[in-house]
């Protein structure tokens, strides 16, 4: 039995209460749009169930966003349900997407009243480490600061900055991506498959500090206004400890695009997770990042043990 046909907007964390601690884990959830426009959320803790058919391989619009200020946004929904030309927009939500405008404010581009609000509350720096070793900087505003780096899978990370606003955060990413070439982006497949092999927690955590050591000296020298260095460690959730364990795993071998699929989450980091399937105890790695902007039926599907089975291990 399967669902109506929903529109995948991606994996997206949600929590965990500030009152709470950060390694308690928060909520990942694949939020899905019904053809009504309705919003519903798939739980992708471990133990959870994810079943779905691919629709198309086809990518349509995710809409885009309207920001009314630092504490409130608004997601719009594509009226014309257009195809993807633009990442997952159409070209007529690329213009009007808002968010898209804070990464030229530092550089005096324009930005709405709302959205200049938002860039002007409290924004932290980060130095964040995947599975492989690849290491990037980046920036979260003050209320997302946890939930930023859990979305994006980091293994291990640090907030090395806290700056005054968006503003000045921006000019201290570009710093160090000019001083100590440091990338602002790490691509998804390439988290995916470091998750393969990831490198022990040690040589995880050594990576990152060096790094973020070396961030710390340049900024603590740069003679810029409005930040303050900082040394504090983010906290990965616990949902994500599996895939970085000692286990055997194995890349996910059919594409999700296409046919059936279903398995039991045993862990997750950021849009990544590792999946067991009916009927072996093999473990799998699937880059859930694929599916935004397609469009899947929710049921109950299992994911065939690969036929040649012993070609994996």
């Amino acid at each position: 039995m399967t669902d109506a046909p929903h529109l995948v907007h991606g994996v997206f964390w949600d929590g965990p209460p500030a009152a709470k601690a950060a390694d308690d884990g928060g909520s990942p959830v694949l939020r899905l749009q019904s053809p009504s426009g309705d919003v519903r959320q798939l739980a992708l803790h471990p133990g959870a169930r994810l079943g779905f058919r691919a629709a198309g391989p086809a990518t349509s619009c995710l809409g885009h966003v309207v920001v009314h200020s630092s504490t409130r946004r608004d997601h719009i929904l594509c009226t014309a349900a257009a195809p993807a030309v633009k990442g997952k927009q159409c070209g007529r939500c690329f213009v009007l997407d808002e968010s898209r405008l804070m990464h030229d404010f530092h550089r005096g581009g324009r930005v709405t009243p709302g959205l200049r609000e938002y860039l002007m509350q409290e924004h932290w720096l980060y130095v964040a480490t995947f599975a492989g070793g690849a290491t990037k900087v980046g920036t979260a505003s003050g209320p997302r600061k946890w939930n930023r780096l859990a979305e994006q899978g980091a293994a291990v990370a640090r907030y090395v900055a806290k700056a005054d606003d968006g503003r000045v955060v921006r000019i201290l990413e570009d710093l160090v991506t000019a001083g100590l070439g440091l990338t602002q982006q790490v691509r998804s497949a390439a988290k995916t498959a470091a998750l393969l092999q990831p490198r022990t927690a040690a040589e995880l955590d050594a990576i990152n500090s060096g790094h973020a050591a070396a961030v710390r000296q340049l900024l603590a020298g740069a003679g810029n206004d409005g930040f303050t260095v900082r040394d504090e460690s983010w906290a990965r959730p616990a949902q994500a400890a599996g895939l970085y364990g000692a286990a055997e795993r194995h890349a996910y071998p059919y594409p999700l695009d296409s046919g059936g699929h279903g398995f039991t989450v045993a862990a997750i980091s950021g849009t990544n997770v590792l999946a067991r399937l009916d009927g072996t105890d093999a473990l799998f790695v699937v880059g859930l990042a694929q599916l935004a902007g397609r469009t899947i039926e929710p049921g109950h599907f299992a994911s065939p043990v690969p036929a040649v089975q012993e070609s994996l291990f």
